[in-house]
Parts: C-alpha cells; structure tokens; sequence
C-alpha cells in the first residue's frame, strides 16, 4: 500500500472516530508494528467493529478524488469505518517471514461474512497483490452477493490483475447472480469477442426460457457484434422494453459495421440521444 493511500485511509478514519476511538487505533497499529504475528492481527480485525462501531465512511468528492490520485482506480465508496480500520490494519503489517499472500488466505478462511467483504475491499491496497488472485479467484466463487460485488464492484484488482479467463466467469458470474455490471472497473476497456460471444449465449439461454436479458450485456457484445450477433442485437431493439431498447442502441453504436449503422438508423430518435449524449451507459445505468 503506498504511503500516500495509508495517510488518507487514517486520515478520513481520524476525523470521523472519537477520541477514544483514534486512541484504541493507534494503539492496535502500534502493537501490530512490534507483534504482527497471526493471534494479535486476529485479535485487532476481530475487535475493530466493536471498538470503531460500523458506520459508513464520510467522503467528499475531494477525498475521492485524493484516492484516485494516490492510487488509480482506488474507490472505498461504501466502506464503513470498521472495514478502513481493517484495511489499514492489514495493508500496514512489517513484513515477516511468511508471505502475505499466505497470511490473506489464511484470513480468509476463518473469516465471517463481513470480515471476509472488508478484506477483499482493500486488495488494490495490498503488499504484493498479484500473489493474492489465486485466493481471490476462490473469492469469486461465493454465491453471496454482497462478497462477490466487494470484489468486483467499484475495486480496480480484477482489471488489473484478471487474465482473459477469469475476467469472463467474473462477468457472467455477476449475471448469473443478477448483480449489476456497471460498477465494475475497466468493463469497456476489458471487452473482448469471446465475452461478446459468451453473452449472446446467455441472452439465447434467457430467451428460451421465457426470461428477460439484462440490458447490459448489449455492452460487452456490441464492439465485438458481427453475423448472428447482429441478429441478437437487432432482437433487443425490437424489444417492448425500453431500457432494453436503449441499451441495444448503444450496443448497436460501439460497433463498427454498416448493418449495425442502418439498424441503429431504424429509431432515429435512440441514435439522437446517442449522438447528443443524453443517452449513454451512464445515464441508462
């Protein structure tokens, strides 16, 4: 974690606890600095909601701003003061002779449920994250919705240190567990034709069982939309629903071809908005 992320995390942590709150904090930081070994972490994770409580953290726009500049993509949006405390516990530890990667995963294991959201909250914060996917991988694995978006949501690691593959099953994974997709990181930059493809197998999937698509998938397929693709896509724009329809506008207008041009051109006033940016992922989102 680097100096200037750790100063922001105590500092937002300083002005929002009590006195007595900053004292059993420093305290804890303090102990760990000279005793960092497994039973005194356990202890002071273990303690922090009790000691600190677990209302959310107050940030500014400023201070999200400072985040990102202190580390790209860093954004604790949502994060209660327990769960800084404990990042700012952890990413804090003297380094010892066992690897952190090892001492995360051994956390993981015995962790409870909001424990477990806090830890992998503050994985871009970290000593050597790329030594954490493996365990994080098994993250993703979970059926609990809200440990799975501590991963995925808002946290710059999977577009970092995700390969192909495992981005994919993050992606699907979300839709499978009716999460959204909008707040994940690097979702445009990451696109690729084997997700696009992968989407419209699930959009076929949902259509034949007489369910509906999640209008976001139109996001991944459109830059990558060709042949049957375009058929899938001209399918949503024929859709009764409206935020399906605006969402396979949008789709329709990241990719390049001519045919995705004159379909798009069939609803002049979606490419309108489009063109004039008052419809936009954002906005739909």
């Amino acid at each position: 974690m680097s100096d200037a992320a750790r100063t922001l995390l105590r500092e937002w942590l300083s002005r929002q606890l009590s006195d007595a709150q900053n004292a059993w904090l420093n305290e804890q930081i303090a102990v760990l600095q000279k005793d960092p070994s497994d039973p005194a972490l356990h202890t002071a994770l273990g303690m922090a909601p009790r000691r600190l409580g677990k209302d959310e953290l107050t940030l500014s726009d400023a201070d999200r701003a400072d985040a990102n500049a202190a580390l790209e993509g860093w954004d604790p949006r949502g994060w209660s003061v327990a769960d800084a405390a404990r990042i700012l516990l952890l990413s804090g530890l003297p380094a010892t002779g066992k690897p952190f990667a090892d001492r995360f995963r051994a956390l993981c294991q015995t962790a409870d449920m909001a424990e477990s959201i806090a830890l992998h909250r503050g994985l871009p914060l970290y000593p050597d994250p790329a030594a954490l996917e493996p365990q994080v991988g098994e993250g993703l694995r979970t059926n609990m919705r809200a440990m799975f978006e501590a991963i995925i949501h808002r946290n710059p690691y999977p577009r970092q240190h995700f390969d192909i593959h495992r981005w994919n099953h993050m992606v699907l994974k979300a839709l499978f567990i009716d999460s959204r997709l909008a707040p994940i990181q690097g979702l445009d930059e990451r696109a690729n034709a084997e997700l696009a493809r992968i989407m419209c197998d699930f959009a076929h999937e949902r259509w034949a069982a007489g369910r509906p698509v999640p209008f976001e998938i139109w996001r991944c397929v459109g830059p990558f939309a060709e042949g049957p693709m375009l058929d899938d896509l001209a399918r949503a724009l024929s859709s009764g629903d409206a935020i399906e329809r605006s969402a396979a506008a949008l789709g329709l207008s990241a990719c390049p071809g001519a045919r995705a041009a004159n379909l798009l051109r069939e609803l002049p006033e979606l490419a309108a908005g489009i063109a004039n940016g008052k419809l936009s992922w954002s906005t739909l989102s």
